[in-house]
């Protein structure tokens, strides 16, 4: 008996790069767009409009390096811009992921069967110490997982956590998962000094899904 071959498909490739704040998730997503540049390849990178800290025309590292995006919004009209842009691009970049609607995850895996290189960059963890879905689902799915970390500014261990402050003190595991900032309001921590002030898993997994 033979097996018919299926038919040979271009398809594209997934890489996630996640970890905690100041890590360097954005930096590395820029240095790897300059890198398929070099490569000759055309490149676009994707900005969520909830992200304000910078120029909306631009994704900026806390190194200061900075590249033009595409500001989009969660709702089905961007993404399909989303994917007319990426009609002549070889590799597509997506900063802070976290930020999107959980629409992105079949916006990214139309673009990989379309032949295209993506990079998605974003927080793998909420301040609570909870996977963000969309980012958590991409690395399920992805060709490729770059997991950074920073340094604890409690006591300089590698820290894997984003610590929300609120007035000196950590946030209420109940507050709003997405508050955007910066150093006024996130510092990096370490498991052994990283405080949720609630239940970690208790249920929260399950509601997500």
């Amino acid at each position: 008996m033979t097996t018919t071959q299926p038919p040979h498909r271009i398809v594209g490739l997934l890489k996630v790069v996640c970890g905690p704040m100041f890590s360097g998730k954005t930096e590395l997503l820029l240095s790897l767009l300059r890198r398929a540049e070099l490569a000759r390849k055309k490149v676009l990178l994707i900005k969520n409009h909830v992200d304000t800290r910078n120029t909306e025309d631009f994704v900026v590292g806390h190194d200061g390096t900075k590249r033009t995006a595409l500001l989009v919004k969660n709702n089905s009209g961007d993404f399909m811009e989303i994917i007319d842009a990426a009609q002549k691009v070889d590799v597509v970049g997506f900063d802070e992921t976290q930020f999107f609607s959980k629409e992105i995850i079949g916006t990214i895996e139309t673009l990989v069967l379309m032949g295209k290189s993506v990079i998605a960059s974003g927080l793998d963890l909420d301040f609570r110490g909870v996977p963000f879905n969309s980012v958590a689902m991409l690395s399920s799915m992805a060709d490729e997982i770059v997991k950074l970390s920073s340094v604890c500014m409690i006591c300089g261990e590698e820290a894997r956590f984003s610590q929300r402050i609120i007035d000196g003190k950590p946030a209420n595991f109940h507050d709003p998962i997405i508050l955007v900032g910066a150093e006024e309001c996130y510092e990096p921590r370490c498991r052994s000094c990283f405080a949720s002030r609630g239940p970690i898993m208790d249920g929260i997994i399950e509601k997500q899904i």
